[in-house]
């Protein structure tokens, strides 16, 4: 269960016996800094091949992971880090370690992670904000700290209003001249690499002049009264930070990243520019809060209304891929518009056994009948779907997948690619940030990518018998109930179809 639900649900009985609320004080001595572009020789080769906005697909977890460790060993000037989750397990101890030998090159580090998920990892934090080329920055974080969720969730029950509303950015700037984009938090899941459950997931690597619009973008959240130094929030502990420097990855990754010399990383750059798509990207970008995001002239809903845009604009066919679908009523509208005149829309969303939310997913299946009745194509995840060895690391046998690309096509030519499920608390309620990309052949390589996880030795395809039943068919059978793991989770679906939480998910 996501973190902020626990605040929510006990939030919202506080909200209403008490109406409590609270603020962050301005950090009026934290200085504001700026992104600006380093000019080594690796950019400039890059720069004199491609000077245009181009484009990579990151479809699977171990070339994201592998490249996202080659652009932090091939920064020369700063590296610019947002994320919503940042893991110290397999991955988060990887990054940690290429981003500490960064930092001991001379290279500037700024990160900035959202504090929903920061649990039992003040220590690491404390750790790598000590080294004198770190900052690290704590969004909207619990003033009151705990290592338990429940725990902390009580000790900040009174802050509801405000520890609501999350920052669910995620994108990586190196040097200010290549960026990461998309879905993918810092842990073990989203790269293949868990144990038990890893997602399917999306992102790319951009280059040319929009990554200054990313740049500008984390600025402005850097600079944000919400975006706390850790040293302010953390007590400090002895540590050494040459402790955890090391830019070789744990033995567990050495399959997906090896050292390289800078003679072979910089080859592999001019390789990846030669593959990029070229594209003109336009960058999707919540503001930031800068007081009280539950009112309605700060919320958080610039991306949603691009978003909804989007939509209206096609004129044959939508796909949508959303790890979460919990149509607002804005949304299920637009959608309903573009199917009367003809428009096509294909949906591919989570199942219930591979929705890592169950509670987002009872409030999706409120919403199926009517997607059925206007005319959505819509399919679902199987947790055991046949080619998800795609995206974990072998053995399978015992490991389950789950969605969590948020990514939507729309005719032959737009591209959206970002951090924002199709939900209320993404279209309204947490900040997002995602990339609109005019490219017919990205629009075909993106289209390509996701192909076979809309086949039926991987999804669920819903749809309304004659008799208005609604049938899960796949390769090997065809439910007219949900394709559930087991009767106690139906039960705990029931339970959360009855609480009235929706606007929350």
């Amino acid at each position: 269960m996501r973190s902020y639900q626990i605040i929510t649900y006990l939030g919202l009985i506080t909200a209403l016996l008490y109406g409590c609320a609270d603020t962050l004080e301005p950090m009026h001595q934290r200085p504001e800094t700026v992104s600006t572009p380093a000019n080594n020789q690796l950019w400039m080769d890059l720069e004199s091949l491609r000077n245009d906005d181009w484009h990579f697909l990151l479809n699977d977890g171990a070339a994201a992971l592998d490249w996202r460790l080659r652009a932090i060993d091939s920064a020369s000037q700063s590296i610019d880090l947002q994320s919503f989750i940042w893991e110290f397990d397999k991955v988060g101890e990887a990054v940690s370690n290429h981003i500490m030998a960064a930092a001991e090159r001379g290279v500037r580090i700024r990160i900035l992670i959202d504090d929903s998920f920061l649990l039992d990892s003040d220590a690491a934090v404390n750790m790598i904000s000590a080294h004198p080329n770190i900052e690290f920055r704590i969004f909207n974080p619990y003033k009151r700290r705990s290592s338990n969720v429940v725990t902390r969730a009580l000790l900040n029950i009174g802050a509801f209003h405000r520890l609501d509303h999350r920052m669910h950015n995620k994108v990586m700037i190196v040097d200010n001249r290549v960026a990461l984009v998309g879905g993918r938090n810092i842990a073990d899941q989203y790269f293949g690499l868990h144990d038990d459950a890893n997602f399917r997931d999306m992102e790319l690597i951009v280059s040319g002049p929009s990554v200054g619009d990313l740049s500008d973008g984390f600025d402005q959240y850097w600079n944000n009264d919400w975006s706390v130094p850790a040293a302010t929030l953390i007590q400090q502990s002895d540590g050494d930070p040459a402790l955890i420097v090391s830019a070789r990855p744990p033995p567990a990754l050495s399959s997906i990243h090896q050292e390289e010399s800078q003679q072979i990383r910089n080859k592999r750059w001019l390789s990846l520019a030669e593959q990029g798509i070229s594209g003109q990207s336009r960058l999707l970008l919540d503001r930031p809060p800068v007081n009280n995001p539950a009112d309605q002239a700060e919320a958080p809903v610039q991306l949603s209304s691009e978003i909804m845009n989007l939509i209206e604009s096609a004129e044959e066919n939508i796909w949508v891929v959303s790890a979460y679908l919990i149509p607002t009523p804005e949304l299920e509208q637009a959608i309903e518009r573009v199917e009367k005149r003809g428009v096509n829309v294909h949906i591919l969303t989570n199942s219930i056994r591979s929705n890592n939310h169950l509670s987002a997913h009872s409030a999706y299946r409120k919403h199926i009948r009517r997607l059925l009745e206007h005319g959505a194509d819509l399919y679902e995840v199987r947790s055991d779907a046949k080619d998800r060895g795609t995206y974990m690391q072998t053995p399978i046998d015992t490991k389950s997948l789950a969605l969590h690309a948020k990514i939507m096509l729309v005719d032959q030519n737009k591209v959206f690619i970002g951090s924002a499920n199709f939900d209320p608390r993404s279209l309204r309620i947490n900040t997002e940030m995602g990339l609109i990309i005019d490219s017919e052949a990205f629009n075909q390589r993106l289209r390509d990518a996701i192909a076979p996880d809309f086949l039926p030795r991987n999804a669920w395809h819903l749809r309304l018998t004659d008799s208005g039943q609604i049938e899960w068919t796949s390769d090997d059978r065809t439910l007219n109930h949900q394709p559930a793991q087991s009767f106690m989770q139906n039960i705990e679906d029931w339970f959360f179809t009855h609480l009235p939480i929706e606007n929350e998910m």
